[in-house]
């Protein structure tokens, strides 16, 4: 036999299943015992009748034997009767109980059903409303959170295009200005205008290279090469690069290193992510500000933070500051916004994260990277 596919129709099958399973049992039970009992009582009635008899009573005892027998053929034909008359109520009602029963379960399930086909046709503010049973209600749940996730997803892809357009509208404008006002005579062909279209195409250049490295990371696609880092000597190594460009700006850059802090990591990838936060701190930081840089641990990670006395951020900007280009104060030349993005995604790719903290604007901003420690 072969099971029918849907859920009601299984429901039913059980209910049906359980209902003459009953019924035969109780019908066996039936005929091998009751009837047996009932004529176990029924002969000791008969001798109990042939001892009056041969007291004198007025019925003789094949009489009385005829008339037991007889009594013993009607009740076993009532019995039939009713037992029959019991497996057809029995039926019937197991049947409306299984459509009731199996139309309350599969309503919500077509529910998520409908639901998820709206979500797959791109309608991601469709929700499924909470049913009574918990195990459906879960999976009601589920879904909603499946359509809220999308939803944001979709929002945030909306916003990604927007601001990706943005950010090439700019460069890609110059340059066609330039390259206009070469052919229409109205800028000599010097090469002022050929480095300006220059710095616009690099910008270019960067932005795309930046918007590959951050699809990357965000899909896990980044290959890590580890090996065991000195994180202290790594940070060090990085800050001295860039002591030159703090120097250049008047800008005051202290570094401060734990010994011995081990970790399993790609060291170019570190790099990247603190030359990022470097570079974070050098531009929102004024000129006769101090950024300090420091190396330490603890049982079982290891910390690097970069903390500046710059511009600092609001609550509000906290909560963003890691978004796709998104930038604190626009106004601030260089970088398209992706920088701290692209930072994240590599510490978490290590097994750890970076966070931000500061305690308002003007007061500078603290980013804290954390990682675990290498096994010794």
């Amino acid at each position: 036999m072969k099971l029918p596919r849907s859920l009601r129709g299984r429901l039913i099958l059980s209910h049906l299943t359980v209902v003459v399973v009953a019924t035969i049992v109780l019908v066996v039970a039936s005929r091998l015992l009751a009837e047996s009992f009932f004529r176990g009582h029924l002969h000791d009635m008969a001798g109990m009748m042939d001892e009056i008899g041969r007291m004198g009573d007025m019925m003789g005892a094949g009489d009385m034997r005829l008339t037991l027998a007889s009594i013993e053929e009607n009740f076993r034909n009532s019995l039939t009767s009713a037992f029959a008359l019991a497996v057809v109520a029995g039926i019937v009602t197991a049947v409306a109980a299984a459509v009731v029963a199996s139309a309350r379960i599969v309503r919500p399930i077509y529910a998520v059903r409908n639901a998820a086909r709206r979500l797959a046709s791109g309608h991601y503010s469709e929700r499924v409303p909470t049913p009574d049973t918990e195990e459906l209600a879960g999976l009601a749940e589920d879904v909603n959170c499946l359509a809220a996730s999308l939803e944001a997803t979709e929002q945030r892809r909306l916003e990604l295009i927007s601001e990706v357009a943005h950010e090439l509208r700019t460069p890609v404008a110059t340059i066609r200005g330039y390259m206009e006002g070469l052919l229409d005579g109205v800028f000599e062909p010097s090469p002022e205008v050929f480095a300006a279209a220059s710095r616009e195409a690099s910008r270019l250049e960067r932005l795309t290279a930046d918007l590959s490295e951050l699809s990357r990371t965000e899909e896990g696609a980044v290959r890590l090469h580890r090996s065991r880092v000195d994180l202290g000597s790594l940070v060090a190594d990085v800050a001295e690069r860039w002591r030159p460009r703090f120097d250049a700006k008047s800008l005051r850059l202290t570094v401060e290193t734990a010994a011995d802090v081990q970790v399993d990591a790609d060291p170019d990838r570190l790099t990247q992510v603190f030359t990022n936060l470097l570079s974070n701190a050098l531009r929102y930081t004024d000129s006769g500000g101090h950024v300090t840089v420091q190396v330490g641990r603890s049982d079982t990670e290891a910390t690097v933070t970069v903390t500046d006395d710059g511009r600092g951020l609001s609550p509000e900007e906290l909560d963003r500051v890691f978004e796709r280009f998104f930038r604190a104060d626009p106004s601030v030349s260089g970088g398209a916004g992706i920088g701290l993005t692209i930072a994240r995604e590599l510490a978490r790719l290590h097994g750890g994260d970076l966070e931000a903290a500061s305690p308002g604007l003007g007061r500078g901003a603290t980013f804290t990277l954390r990682l675990p420690l290498a096994r010794p």
